[in-house]
């Protein structure tokens, strides 16, 4: 196919210049829409050629198929979409003139019910405002007719580059629903069930949500699985460690400054309220900030707007804001060092993340959840852990929490000479530690020489963990420990263990 015969115009030479100058501002938008589209990405791809000339059909089919795209057609409209309802060509060629209905509709339907598709309208009757128009409602290109191998060649080739590009943002937005979303977040323990219902209700509002917890607890991990649920899903999430940076540093890391506001300040600064505008902004360690930005982020908080450093001209965001702290901030309010207010302003929806101690039903799902992810990361021949091994991990108090676990879980991974890990796998911290170590090889003094009396400690508190972490679900908490409830019940007989008495501790 050299090129496409010459639709007939009254005005041959108005026609041409007309196109010539539709042409150019198809360019230019191109080039401001896709600018790092290359321009001859001739990747092979699906197309349809829609027209019902149908001499100028064949020819143009023959003509891509030779350059390796799978290529078929369809005379109207009405055949186009049944085509793509059966399968999900990468772009579409569609003369603006149709025997049923124009490429104009045939581009909205496309638009509405398969986006990812590229369409490319012809016409041998272009103009500025019809090819704007074309633009606006989702066209990739529009050409006038007649149309040459090199200029339809290029514009497919963009076409194809700007659908690999959607598809490839596509799968990096759902690796992120796995990653930060979410399924990452493992538990089954009833206070786990009850956080899970809560982000899930709070994620898609603006409201303020705070997140406390223990170091290592996994707070950042919830941070980012509010967002992810959001509808910022696809706007920024910008993580800030208050803790992590002097005051003086920390507000310029926040709200920015203008130069020359500071000795060193020698050009304009975005902060990081700018940088997450539309977005999520995670505040961890809010607990350890001065007085003086306490002031400033509660102004934040109440009217989204705020001044960089050295500046005087008021900044407006529009950004969701999740605070985090693993100290008791009703405390540091009494104690006079966190701002009443600002306390109030932040309290709005509290997620509190329970210790790894608190929920020990959940270690073998956490350990094998990472185990799972560490032997695809380093290709190790490991399998699953042994009862014992797992058994010590639930009776280790964690004082890293799930940070600790994550780190022990790779260690064993990495070092672990079988494909089942052991107890001799796990640090020599989790067995030093274990209450039941010390009946390897001798008795302990401080239990004498009874070994009745010497497992009696480390099975009350056992018992009594497995208990707080199902809320003191008797069959629940039987089952987690691998025993009937007739058992549990006896057990806790002996132990002297009952709801009512905890509650008087």
């Amino acid at each position: 196919m050299q090129h496409v015969p010459p639709v007939p115009s009254t005005d041959a030479q108005t026609s041409e210049s007309l196109a010539s100058r539709v042409k150019t501002v198809i360019r230019c938008l191109l080039i401001w829409d896709y600018p790092n589209i290359k321009p001859y990405a001739m990747n092979q791809g699906s197309l349809l050629i829609v027209d019902d000339d149908r001499p100028l059909l064949e020819s143009m089919a023959d003509y891509f198929r030779s350059l390796g795209h799978r290529t078929e057609t369809a005379v109207n409209c009405e055949d186009a979409i049944a085509r793509m309802k059966e399968f999900p060509f990468d772009a579409v060629i569609s003369d603006v003139n149709l025997p049923d209905r124009d490429g104009f509709e045939l581009l909205e339907w496309v638009t509405n019910s398969i986006p990812e598709t590229q369409v490319i309208l012809l016409t041998g009757f272009g103009t500025i405002d019809s090819a704007v128009e074309a633009i606006r409602l989702g066209a990739f290109d529009y050409l006038t007719k007649p149309i040459l191998d090199d200029e339809l060649k290029f514009s497919i080739g963009r076409a194809l580059g700007q659908k690999q590009i959607i598809t490839e943002n596509k799968n990096l937005k759902q690796q992120l629903n796995q990653r930060f979303g979410m399924g990452n977040i493992i538990g089954h323990d009833y206070r786990m069930l009850k956080m899970f219902d809560l982000i899930e209700s709070v994620a898609d509002t603006r409201t303020t949500v705070l997140v406390l917890g223990e170091s290592g607890t996994g707070k950042t991990m919830t941070a980012r699985a509010i967002h992810q649920m959001s509808n910022r899903r696809d706007k920024p999430f910008v993580e800030v460690a208050c803790g992590a940076l002097p005051d003086s540093l920390l507000e310029s890391e926040l709200f920015g400054h203008v130069a020359g506001a500071f000795t060193g300040a020698t050009h304009d600064k975005m902060g990081k309220f700018s940088q997450a505008n539309g977005g999520t902004i995670f505040l961890d360690e809010i607990g350890t900030a001065s007085r003086s930005l306490q002031v400033k982020l509660l102004r934040v908080l109440q009217d989204r707007e705020f001044e960089p450093v050295g500046g005087n001209k008021t900044q407006k965001v529009d950004l969701r804001m999740i605070l985090a702290t693993n100290i008791d901030l009703e405390d540091a309010v009494s104690k006079g060092e966190f701002r009443q207010d600002l306390y109030y302003r932040i309290n709005v929806v509290t997620l509190m993340q329970p210790p790894l101690r608190e929920r020990v039903s959940d270690i073998p799902l956490l350990a094998q959840f990472y185990l799972k992810e560490f032997v695809q990361q380093t290709g190790r021949h490991v399998t699953g852990f042994s009862h014992q091994a797992i058994e010590l991990m639930q009776r280790f108090r964690w004082p890293g929490n799930v940070r600790e676990l994550v780190n022990v879980i790779e260690r064993a991974v990495v070092l672990s000479k079988t494909p089942v890990i052991g107890v001799t796998d796990l640090p020599e911290a989790l067995r030093r530690d274990d209450p039941l170590s010390e009946f390897d090889g001798h008795l302990s003094v401080a239990y004498g020489n009874n070994l009745k009396s010497a497992l009696a400690n480390p099975e009350r508190q056992l018992i009594l963990d497995a208990l707080g972490s199902h809320s003191w679900n008797r069959q629940e908490t039987a089952d987690a420990l691998g025993i009937n409830r007739t058992t549990l019940y006896k057990k806790m007989k002996k132990h002297g263990i009952s709801f009512e008495k905890q509650l008087m501790i």
